[in-house]
């Protein structure tokens, strides 16, 4: 029998042809401009101190994905504004898309609006008819055994970048089979994410590396 198709889907092109061996040498260096960019976007804040003890939080960005927002509205409202769907599947593409480039996965400097390789959707629900209104409470508790086993798949992932580090500067190429190890450990994150936090689908994810 064929996997049942998760509600969220998640998939990246792989390249068929020779990839960047300068670009892929000093990816972390070169990534740096674009990894400002999705903080300012993401929501980030750092810490300041004074001679005089001080302590000043300053907000390098403004954003980032909105999850107590959406559970409250769902929860109270029985809605999630089309609005804040948007802007958590636009940055969520964005995001993964940061990552594709760092894990070497694509040479092509990430956009901010394109889609690139990087193919991300869910459906945007109709809250009464596909969401429990009380799981939003349950949700990233329920999720808690893909939490752990992403973890160990997680340290796979990287070792896996890092082989084919290796690989690219020496043949051009990502070896197909490291490839779809992490874009599979990514689509597992990417619907454990959107279930416990994102609270787009009521669905449970499954537990595959497969579409």
């Amino acid at each position: 029998m064929e996997p049942t198709t998760y509600p969220v889907q998640f998939s990246v092109d792989y390249p068929e042809r020779t990839l960047d061996r300068g670009t892929t040498f000093f990816r972390i260096i070169v990534a740096i401009p674009i990894l400002i960019l999705l903080a300012a976007v993401d929501g980030s804040a750092g810490t300041w101190s004074s001679s005089a003890g001080q302590t000043t939080t300053v907000a390098f960005g403004t954003g980032g994905i909105l999850v107590f927002g959406p559970a409250l509205m769902i929860l109270f409202r029985n809605k999630y504004p089309r609005w804040w769907f948007d802007w958590n599947l636009e940055l969520q593409r964005f995001i993964s898309r940061v990552f594709i480039f760092v894990a070497l996965m694509d040479d092509r400097y990430p956009s901010t609006d394109e889609h690139q390789s990087v193919h991300l959707d869910y459906a945007y629900p109709d809250v009464p008819r596909d969401l429990t209104r009380w799981k939003p409470l349950v949700k990233w508790f329920l999720a808690i055994p893909h939490y752990i086993v992403l973890i160990i798949l997680g340290i796979g992932a990287w070792v896996a970048i890092v082989i084919a580090w290796f690989a690219i500067l020496f043949t051009g190429r990502y070896p197909r089979g490291l490839f779809n190890y992490v874009e599979g450990v990514q689509r597992w994150s990417t619907r454990v994410f959107a279930y416990a936090f994102l609270m787009v689908t009521d669905t449970y994810p499954p537990f595959r590396l497969e579409p």
